[in-house]
């Protein structure tokens, strides 16, 4: 075991090996321990995140290549590993308290959120086909559980269900995908299907396989035609799941669309851009025709979300450096102001009770002054109000874009932005200018963190965002 932890391939994969056994020990931990375990598990789990986020940080240094070149660390990988683990420390920390008011406080789901990590984490740094599947089932297999974790509920339980059965058949796209084109290139690691493509023409069978590809990855960000199950699985699924599920993985999905496309088929961009630029406005135009007649807080930011992944995906459309920066920009943009949102919506409580609809957001700036403007704030970014956080975000990938040759997308991208725009005011209008409800019960600190970091993030990126923009820079360069 020594000698394997002291080789230059384990040293590569330090922080999934140190997160693979830290959930290891917080599941024996909790099986062992029981009674009410769930506060030292959450405890841990968090210290296990930071020490892998540590970890991240200090070894970082030029491009590797381990296990056979299937596993490739470099910036673009560092960076959005930092991100995921981020967005999951901030899950755990936001579902606390509420899964010990909903009676579901157990050791077993901050165990399975670290699993789950360390799928995205094995996503990220996926440098073939095989690693790619293995890192993906890794993580849906752990958020299939989470999705349901509330078993007294017929809606979670509907929710895990649903997201099984769809995450399933999206597998085997994805595994039919791949095993077209492994069978067209002879090779399963990228390096070797982008020298193929080099020196041979695609092809009609190995691009039907990048289609499925293609369609797979799709399902993981929730593109059109692959969304069917956000907006059920957000709403059914406790608060701080689907605050999860809008983030961490997410961007972890993102970034292996991201990988996947540039670095084993550049000879064929032109190809898999087509398919990408009607993905793009078929997000962005359902995101924001869909949102509209939502009654519903988390259905409303399920659609954002599908929304958000095509204004993210016009960037990755335009097949450049400066359009990866813009997916990277957009993706750190996104997250952050979306696990804001959702400690808003958990913030949302009145006697003790859950509320989720956008009428019990009314009159919110009479009762709250501080959290209707935060969450106003957060809207707004949502939005891309200028000079607001989201606002810079499309600026970026709508400029890609548009250097790119793909005007078309940039002008429908503004139109949806425009459509998405009126029903995040509508929200705000409901908070400032309706008849207040009774108040919401006192914030608890953990969220109110969360609010703060956010928003801070939110209204001061204008003046302290260019070292997020040079290290989206970064990235974006060590692919290509």
């Amino acid at each position: 075991m020594l000698e394997i932890l002291k080789s230059a391939d384990a040293l590569a994969a330090l922080p999934e090996i140190i997160l693979a056994l830290s959930a290891m020990a917080l599941l024996m931990l909790g099986a062992f321990k029981k009674k009410d375990s769930s506060d030292l598990v959450n405890s841990l789990a968090l210290l296990a995140l930071a020490v892998v986020g540590g970890v991240l940080i200090l070894t970082s240094g030029p491009t590797q290549t381990s296990f056979d070149g299937v596993f490739v660390v470099d910036t673009f990988a560092r960076f959005m590993k930092i991100l995921v683990l981020f967005g999951s420390a901030a899950a755990i920390v936001l579902s606390v308290q509420f899964m010990k008011n909903a009676r579901i406080a157990q050791f077993e789901y901050p165990v399975l959120i670290l699993l789950a990590t360390l799928g995205m984490m094995m996503m990220i740094s996926a440098n073939g086909l095989i690693a790619l599947y293995m890192g993906l089932e890794l993580q849906s297999l752990s958020l299939y559980v989470v999705a349901a974790i509330n078993r007294d509920s017929s809606k979670s339980s509907e929710a895990g269900l649903k997201y099984f059965v769809l995450g399933a058949l999206s597998s085997g796209m994805l595994l039919y995908g791949a095993s077209l084109i492994y069978g067209f290139t002879g090779t399963t690691q990228f390096a070797g299907i982008a020298a193929y493509l080099k020196a041979n023409d695609a092809g009609l069978g190995l691009t039907f396989g990048l289609v499925f590809l293609i369609a797979g990855l799709a399902f993981k960000v929730s593109a059109v035609p692959f969304h069917m199950w956000t907006p059920d699985v957000y709403e059914g699924a406790p608060t701080p799941v689907a605050a999860f599920f809008a983030s961490a993985p997410k961007v972890a999905a993102m970034a292996l669309f991201v990988r996947t496309m540039v670095s084993p088929f550049p000879a064929i961009t032109t190809d898999w851009q087509q398919v990408l630029v009607f993905i793009s406005i078929g997000s962005m135009l359902l995101g924001a025709f869909a949102a509209i007649g939502q009654t519903n807080i988390k259905r409303l930011l399920a659609y954002s979300s599908i929304g958000h992944m095509g204004f993210a995906l016009s960037g990755l459309a335009a097949g450049t450096p400066d359009g990866v920066r813009g997916v990277v920009l957009y993706m750190t943009i996104y997250m952050l102001t979306t696990i804001g949102i959702f400690a808003c919506v958990l913030a949302m409580k009145r006697d003790d009770q859950q509320l989720e609809d956008i009428s019990d957001l009314a009159g919110l700036s009479q009762n709250s002054k501080m959290l209707a403007f935060v969450m106003a704030m957060l809207l707004f970014s949502l939005a891309g109000i200028p000079p607001l956080a989201g606002f810079f975000a499309k600026y970026v990938v709508f400029l890609a874009a548009f250097k790119a040759g793909l005007w078309p997308l940039v002008i429908i991208g503004v139109i949806a932005s425009v459509i998405g725009a009126f029903y995040y005011i509508r929200l705000i209008l409901i908070m400032y200018v309706d008849d207040p409800e009774d108040a919401f019960d006192p914030i608890p600190g953990e969220i109110k963190l969360i609010i703060a970091v956010s928003s801070l993030f939110v209204i001061g990126f204008a003046l302290f965002g260019s070292p997020l923009y040079n290290l989206a820079q970064a990235a974006a360069t060590s692919l290509f």
